[in-house]
């Protein structure tokens, strides 16, 4: 695709095309560092109603975008939004992440489980998208996201958030047949789910393998990059032009293995240097990443040489510039704002 002026820059990177410096935006750049995010949630305390109410959703996600004017506008969600529409009933506890009232321990659990209608249970999702891109036009571009068929998999086996992932290894490691079963009902509607997010309006999307990289390499062979292929590999046949990024939380060990998934773009967290990360998954994979969130703490100078860093060893293509994980919550918003002014001044030639 040639270049155009009424593309967006975030997008035009992440189809391959080359720009005069990389793109910027931050994960979870919507929430609790800024002040305007923790006003809002005064007035609706939870997580739910912020995230499914779509007036609610559209503010908080144009937050970050009236405040820093990132190159990347993304949906305020969460992962697990998704599972009520396949019966997992649900909620979000403030402060701990996602609570599932039934965790999935059976086969009849999972038979019972429904194909996702986001149609039906997600309507919210397709008015917060399209309002995103109207309001950003050109200016930016809008990305979805969703989870990935194992982190999906390991809140509804555990119930919630875990340090040891010991109910889901035990059912990898004992009697797989069942986890298997899960893990294909969920790529089957994660596909579904990304290909509405396309066709309501998002220009890029990306999926969240978060606990994957609490996998070893070779079970994560079998339980995470099979159900990513999937749902790339569905998403591609209908929707071939939209990038898709992965990221995998912890993912030094397995990026070589991330880049098989059928992903264009691989997001690299700060364990792994962006020069190795590079050498590693060739010329040819577009990157995302890789700051340490914790570098937004440090003096502006310090802020700036890192930023300078990690684009010069990410190269002059094929890079969107961000955080190696989510701004951490006590970030101070001048430093954020610090940031983005430094990378959206940077030239490719210069660094």
């Amino acid at each position: 695709m040639g270049i155009s002026a009424n593309t967006p820059h975030l997008l035009r990177a992440a189809r391959g095309e080359v720009v005069d410096r990389p793109p910027v935006w931050m994960m979870r750049q919507a929430g609790r560092y800024m002040k305007a995010y923790r006003d809002l949630r005064e007035k609706y305390p939870s997580f739910r109603e912020r995230s499914e109410i779509p007036e609610v959703a559209i503010e908080v996600s144009l937050q970050p975008w009236k405040a820093f004017q990132p190159d990347g506008v993304i949906l305020f969600s969460d992962i697990v939004t998704p599972l009520p529409g396949l019966g997992i009933d649900m909620d979000i506890a403030e402060g701990k992440g996602p609570i599932i009232h039934a965790p999935i321990r059976s086969q009849e659990q999972v038979d019972n489980l429904h194909a996702l209608n986001p149609e039906e249970s997600l309507p919210f999702i397709k008015t917060i998208l399209q309002a995103l891109r109207s309001e950003v036009g050109t200016q930016s571009t809008v990305l979805g996201f969703v989870g990935a068929p194992w982190t999906l998999a390991a809140y509804a086996v555990e119930g919630k958030g875990s340090k040891t992932y010991s109910v889901i290894k035990n059912m990898a490691f004992s009697d797989s047949t069942i986890l298997h079963k899960l893990l294909e009902k969920l790529a089957d509607s994660i596909a579904t789910y990304v290909r509405y997010q396309i066709d309501c309006g998002a220009q890029v999307v990306q999926m969240f393998d978060s606990w994957a990289g609490q996998l070893s390499p070779q079970d994560y062979e079998v339980f995470a990059q099979p159900y990513q292929k999937m749902v790339f590999e569905r998403v591609k046949q209908t929707h071939p032009d939209t990038p898709l990024i992965l990221l995998v939380t912890g993912s030094a060990g397995v990026l070589e293995r991330m880049s098989t998934s059928g992903a264009d773009i691989i997001s690299v967290d700060w364990t792994v240097d962006m020069a190795d990360a590079r050498q590693r998954l060739g010329k040819t994979m577009k990157v995302q990443g890789n700051l340490d969130p914790g570098v937004l703490f440090g003096s502006k100078e310090f802020i700036r040489e890192r930023i300078y860093d990690t684009v010069r060893k990410a190269g002059n293509w094929g890079h969107i510039l961000n955080l190696g994980h989510g701004v951490l919550p006590e970030t101070p918003e001048d430093n954020v704002r610090f940031f983005f002014e430094t990378a959206k001044q940077l030239s490719l030639t210069a660094v």
